[in-house]
């Protein structure tokens, strides 16, 4: 299968797109390959490819230099995968039921979808351009949205349960973004996740833009502070600025409690204590050779409250501090709130009070 060739100049403008509603769709067909679906797609959109990746690496490979073996065999392999998706999902949908299809740029794959579903009976729109033109209107939209959100940043040294109260806040009905969510990573030189990798650059756009365009620009965005990459993952120019542009909340919490989080929220470095210090390592140039052996022989001792407790009073807490001066907008006169502890009762109740005070 070739890639959809569609001239540039039919393929319309994001803005034009018409089709940016798609939860009114009774289902979103992705009709491009796995590997294409597993990079990036519409949020909610189902993969039903025309080819697998096996398939669609012969066909392209063999159209080189026999097209016409190619179509001929892509036919086959696309008739075939067809009636199997029609079988397996298409079947359990009523006839009223309108459904989207798109591939990478609205060209044979997505008609070949599209004729089949207006042969059984079906309503079928197909994505004008394809995921090329989406991917466009993503970007183009992530410029520009940021800007008509007020956000609400919370800040606070490591550990202090910022994201924990982002939940409680969700909970308490609050508009929440949680970035380090979406980005499956938890910032900083320890914040990968094992067993979870980070999605894609393009996923994660995906999906950010889906969660701001349900925003109400007139009530407020908790957001945690970040700085502009978590982990592999880059923040959109517009979101960051947008984010640095606010008084930061700077949250606080006992210092026990924080021990507390970090040994809940890393219990892979709770139990390995040394694997968390060969992680820091490169942080050697900023905190010296003698702060990292004085981590080294805590994590040999296994005494992890004590190690968790030096590392954040020795690097993370003024380094969090320091960023938190040079990138975001200061109130000098504005107190830090204060936690009485990170359990779910006292993060409720934190919530609660945040919540009171946006809404004056």
């Amino acid at each position: 299968m070739s890639q959809d060739p569609v001239p540039d100049d039919q393929t319309p403008h994001p803005g034009q797109l018409g089709v940016q509603e798609f939860a009114q769709y009774a289902r979103v067909i992705d009709a491009r390959s796995p590997h294409e679906y597993e990079e990036d797609h519409i949020p909610g959109a189902i993969n039903l490819p025309v080819v697998d990746d096996a398939e669609y690496a012969e066909v392209g490979t063999l159209h080189r230099t026999d097209p016409h073996a190619a179509y001929l065999i892509g036919s086959q392999y696309a008739l075939r995968n067809i009636a199997r998706h029609v079988g397996e999902v298409i079947a359990r949908h009523r006839p009223s039921d309108r459904l989207l299809v798109y591939c990478f740029r609205g060209g044979k794959r997505s008609r070949i979808w599209a004729e089949t579903l207006r042969t059984i009976g079906f309503r079928v729109d197909v994505l004008p351009g394809g995921w090329k033109n989406y991917r466009r209107w993503v970007r183009e939209s992530l410029e520009q949205l940021p800007a008509r959100l007020r956000f609400q940043v919370i800040s606070g040294p490591t550990g202090c349960g910022k994201t924990r109260l982002l939940h409680a806040l969700r909970d308490q009905g609050a508009q929440v973004l949680d970035l380090e969510g979406l980005a499956h990573h938890r910032g900083s030189l320890l914040g990968a996740l094992p067993g979870d990798p980070q999605p894609s650059q393009k996923w994660f756009d995906s999906q950010l833009l889906d969660v701001l365009r349900r925003f109400d620009p007139a009530r407020p965005v908790w957001v945690e502070a970040e700085s502009k990459k978590i982990g592999n993952l880059q923040l959109p120019q517009a979101l960051h600025d947008a984010m640095h542009r606010t008084v930061p909340l700077q949250v606080l919490a006992p210092m026990a409690a924080r021990v507390q989080l970090l040994k809940e929220d890393y219990p892979h470095y709770a139990a390995d204590p040394l694997a968390m210090v060969a992680r820091l390592q490169p942080l050697k140039p900023l905190v010296g050779g003698e702060e990292l052996a004085r981590w080294q022989a805590l994590a040999e001792q296994h005494r992890v409250d004590e190690l968790f407790e030096r590392v954040m009073v020795a690097h993370y807490d003024p380094c969090y501090a320091r960023s938190t001066r040079r990138h975001y907008a200061q109130d000098d006169g504005a107190p830090p709130f204060e936690l009485k502890g990170l359990d779910a009762d006292s993060l409720a109740e934190a919530a609660r009070t945040l919540m009171t005070r946006s809404e004056r």
